[in-house]
């Protein structure tokens, strides 16, 4: 059963634009970042998650696909509103993205991995929930499927991006234990995974 799209007024899909452009930003950062810090010697464990990226990535892709269509004449205070909404889901995206990977700094990578200099980060967002990043791409989620009216799309797109997210966690979390023992375990049974202080 296909669902038709929702029609969407331009300054949405701008709003959209301007937010990608602002993640995008960030990320370029926190890559530069990434790039200045000593490689560890743990590929093998490291590689095991991009599968699962692409998976993440799937969920996302998805909450956009299909045809957009776009309202005619002027533009209406719904369509301003929606647009302000789509703007706010992404800067805060950018925003909580840049802050974790900031945080984060030589410890920050694509992929799962520990670095033979790195430490167990407990400050700023991480203060609060242990997946921050995986938050952000969440709000992506959401401000693609709102932009581009493919609200049905929510059905498939989220249980993926759950699966992704759910098994890179998995796999994280393990290289985590691995690397920083009790101390870690001390901290996942402070901090919640997303929502603090609930899950």
């Amino acid at each position: 059963m296909r669902f038709a799209p929702v029609p969407v007024a331009l300054p949405g899909l701008v709003a959209l634009s301007v937010g990608l452009l602002a993640f995008l930003y960030v990320l370029l950062l926190a890559r530069a970042r990434g790039r200045r810090a000593p490689r560890s010697a743990d590929s093998g464990r490291r590689n095991a998650s991009i599968g699962w990226i692409l998976v993440q990535g799937f969920g996302i892709a998805v909450a956009g696909l299909g045809p957009i269509v776009t309202t005619r004449g002027s533009v209406s205070p719904l369509a301003l509103a929606s647009a302000a909404v789509v703007l706010l889901l992404m800067l805060a995206a950018a925003a909580l993205f840049d802050s974790a990977s900031r945080t984060m700094g030589r410890n920050w990578a694509l992929v799962a991995r520990t670095r033979g200099d790195g430490t167990l980060v407990e400050t700023g967002p991480f203060a609060y929930v242990r997946n921050p990043i995986y938050a952000a791409l969440l709000l992506i989620l959401l401000a693609l499927a709102l932009a581009c009216g493919h609200f049905a799309n929510l059905v498939v797109a989220l249980p993926v991006f759950a699966l992704g997210t759910a098994m890179r966690i998995r796999h994280e979390e393990a290289v985590l234990r691995a690397a920083f023992g009790v101390a870690y375990d001390r901290y996942a049974a402070r901090v919640k995974r997303f929502v603090p202080g609930v899950f």
